[in-house]
């Protein structure tokens, strides 16, 4: 396949769940050849507007804390920025001056350190783990410990600080929300059920939740899990987000690194392994989510002929009858006439009508490649 000319995740459909950074998400898959189906699960609250986030600030302010627990960049700038904006900013900016000041990962110690601030530790793993070990080992008993969130829970966090006799002060920045429009949702989740999406993304934990709250409030739970289990790829930025799904007996995939750029490379890698790749009328043939490569040539199908061509190519070599392919053509009705219609529409967009031949009075079959006779020896 011609890599450069179609990208690897040409002729797969991927869907989006992202609120937050959806548009940098949704320009790494394009760039690389995807279709991408985006419906936000969520919406934040603007920070000026978070009236829970100002009152954890003014608590803080008023009563310091002896440790704080800074868990992303983008948030604590953003508690910072919104506390200056709030005529807060010098008050909270002296009380972090003065408390133990944990940093997970370096992104957030140069957002401490652009505050003017100087981190107590820093872990080389960006592990939250790490982090609460750290902090039980000092021992938290007796002690105040303010947690920055970003949207996300954090499972076992606090309540292992909490039964170690710490008082947790939860600083929610970014709090997430329904989204106002639930139309794109509506459709992400329709493609989903439909399985013409061949991935869906999460980058958060919220999102993975809300979109099975909006499938509980259509009735359609249970399919989504299904198509999730079964068909549809679940890919998650890292092992938080993942834990909704994970709840729900659905498998996911992770990058090792926690970042955008690691999550679409492990789709580059993922989606194309799970394609079906044939010889067939001495062409290389792979079938992926809404396209052919035939010789690295990159061919669109229409929903009805990939329905008939997977079919096909589950059976390689096989005679499928009309019967069996009026079934898997979506709304056909009983005509075996639509078959027909169907495959010469398949054929011309195929672009080598030989690719399928046509057994009088049985049905149709892949012409796979002598060779390739024996791989393929049973239905």
């Amino acid at each position: 396949m011609d890599e450069q000319e179609h990208g690897p995740l040409a002729g797969f459909t991927v869907g989006v769940t992202a609120a937050r950074r959806a548009d940098e998400l949704i320009a790494l898959l394009r760039r690389r050849g995807a279709a991408v189906v985006h419906g936000p699960a969520l919406r934040i609250v603007p920070l000026a507007d978070d009236t829970e986030l100002l009152a954890a600030t003014k608590e803080l302010v008023a009563h310091a804390p002896d440790v704080v627990v800074a868990t992303t960049a983008i948030g604590f700038r953003g508690w910072v920025e919104a506390a200056e904006g709030w005529g807060h900013g010098e008050e909270l900016l002296a009380v972090l001056r003065e408390v133990e000041l944990l940093a997970r990962g370096p992104k957030v110690k140069g957002a401490v350190r652009a505050a003017g601030l100087t981190e107590s530790w820093s872990p080389s793993s960006e592990s939250m783990a790490e982090v609460l070990d750290r902090l039980l080992a000092e021992g938290v008993a007796g002690r105040r410990i303010a947690l920055q969130l970003h949207g996300e829970p954090l499972p076992g966090f606090v309540e292992a600080l909490t039964a170690g006799g710490a008082e947790v002060v939860v600083v929610p920045v970014y709090r997430w929300m329904p989204p106002e429009d639930l139309g794109p949702l509506d459709r992400l989740l329709d493609a989903t059920l439909a399985r013409t999406l061949d991935a869906l993304t999460f980058t958060s934990a919220p999102a993975a939740a809300s979109l099975f709250s909006r499938a509980a409030e259509r009735g359609v739970r249970a399919e989504l899990v299904a198509a999730l289990r079964h068909d549809v790829l679940a890919v998650c930025v890292g092992p938080v987000t993942a834990l909704p799904l994970q709840a729900e007996g659905i498998d996911t995939y992770q990058p090792e690194r926690f970042r955008l750029g690691p999550l679409v490379q492990l789709l580059c890698k993922e989606l194309p392994a799970r394609s079906r790749v044939l010889p067939v009328a001495g062409h290389r043939m792979e079938v992926r989510g809404h396209a052919v490569l035939v010789d690295g040539g990159l061919h669109p199908v229409p929903p009805a002929g990939m329905a008939l061509l997977g079919l096909l190519a589950r059976r390689p070599g096989w005679v499928v009858s009309r019967s069996d392919l009026l079934r898997a053509l979506p709304g056909a009705g009983r005509d075996e006439h639509a078959v027909e219609t169907a495959m010469a529409r398949l054929r011309t967009a195929l672009g080598a009508p030989k690719l399928i031949q046509t057994v009088v009075k049985r049905g149709y079959r892949l012409a796979l490649d002598p060779v390739a006779d024996d791989k393929y020896d049973t239905p």
